[in-house]
């Protein structure tokens, strides 16, 4: 076999470990998207049921982000040659990616530190682009990567703006938004109490069978034209299980299992897209013997060896993190249709403190 298309162990193993990191990403920063996806969905209810809307993923959401930051840093240290080459040629979208994310993090910080629905209405509209940008950036930059770009032999993309907004790309763009948006209600559904709950429900119901068709239209489109193995027709078949799963979960508000099920169909997805693109990271759909692969675009075996024994001390402290963050944060939120917990009992105390009051 050619050397270029055979990577060594250790290089497999580092695609691999970036593969899982996005798919952690994408797994758990796909239902933040979701869920801010949905502050437009019940902008008609008012800042406090979008309020209560963002406050599901106020505790986790920047832990989520942890999984991207780690991702690309080992993306950058495994595969330098990845990682120049996808900036030569996606730079403008990845900058714009990167600058919604920076004020979806003010938007984060800031909607709530003044009293006024104005300044909360003008975040929110931060909050849905925050949501809808990079969903669909995601989608539009990994469509082109799975599917190839135009690469010259000193590995710079020559691709241009408009050639990546291709129609395999565009509609990797409306999975990406559709999945993570079916996701991020599933989520919704399973944090909130009362009539929020019962809306999230109905939504997701609607929501499943654009997803399943479009996402079924993208997988099948990929691994019939794109991916290297038929081996990815496992998590193919897997993705379209759980999505078919989630309708009669959905209905039997299994909000759990259902959530449960589209966190299944993303890491079903991410496993497609990564296992069908290997052993390439970059194909050249110009000239193959410009393609970038898992081998040529890699480190050296000890750069590898070295930041292996690193991650294997920092990435128990990131799961074991992210696990904790959830138990802790695993209760409900009520909306403003729900009492607060506690509150019958408090109203009790208050009660019982008026009548000693007038006693007295």
């Amino acid at each position: 076999m050619d050397a270029m298309l055979d990577p060594t162990v250790l290089q497999t193993l580092w695609f691999a470990l970036i593969a899982f990191f996005f798919l952690g990403y994408f797994v758990l920063e796909g239902f933040d998207f979701g869920v801010q996806m949905n502050v437009a969905t019940f902008w008609r209810r008012g800042v406090q049921t979008r309020g209560t809307v963002l406050k599901t993923i106020g505790p986790v959401w920047d832990g989520n982000e942890v999984w991207l930051i780690t991702g690309g840093a080992l993306l950058f240290a495994a595969f330098p040659e990845w990682y120049a080459t996808l900036f030569s040629g996606f730079y403008l979208a990845l900058l714009l990616l990167l600058l919604v994310l920076i004020v979806r993090v003010c938007a984060f910080k800031w909607r709530d530190k003044v009293d006024s629905d104005r300044w909360k209405n003008s975040w929110d509209v931060v909050h849905v682009i925050g949501g809808f940008a990079p969903a669909l950036l995601w989608g539009v930059a990994f469509g082109n990567i799975v599917s190839g770009v135009s690469i010259d032999e000193n590995h710079w993309v020559t691709t241009s703006l408009l050639g990546l907004l291709n129609p395999f790309a565009l509609l990797a763009g409306v999975v990406f938004v559709l999945l993570f948006w079916l996701h991020g209600t599933h989520y919704l559904a399973l944090k909130v109490q009362g009539r929020l709950r019962e809306d999230a429900n109905r939504l997701a119901g609607i929501l499943v069978w654009p997803t399943i068709v479009s996402g079924a239209a993208f997988l099948l489109w990929f691994q019939f034209s794109h991916s290297n193995t038929w081996l990815t027709l496992i998590p193919v078949a897997v993705a379209a299980v759980a999505l078919l799963a989630a309708v009669p979960l959905n209905r039997k508000r299994r909000e759990g299992l259902a959530f449960g099920a589209t966190s299944t169909a993303i890491a079903a997805a991410a496993i497609t897209l990564f296992g069908g693109l290997f052993p390439y990271v970059m194909p050249a759909s110009n000239d193959p013997a410009n393609s970038l692969t898992v081998a040529n675009a890699s480190s050296t075996e000890h750069t590898l060896t070295v930041m292996l024994v690193a991650l294997g001390v920092l990435m128990p402290i990131v799961i074991a993190y992210t696990v904790w963050t959830y138990r802790v944060f695993r209760h409900r939120v009520a909306d403003e249709d729900s009492p607060a917990p506690g509150a019958e009992l408090l109203e009790k105390a208050k009660k019982g403190y008026r009548e000693a009051f007038e006693q007295g």
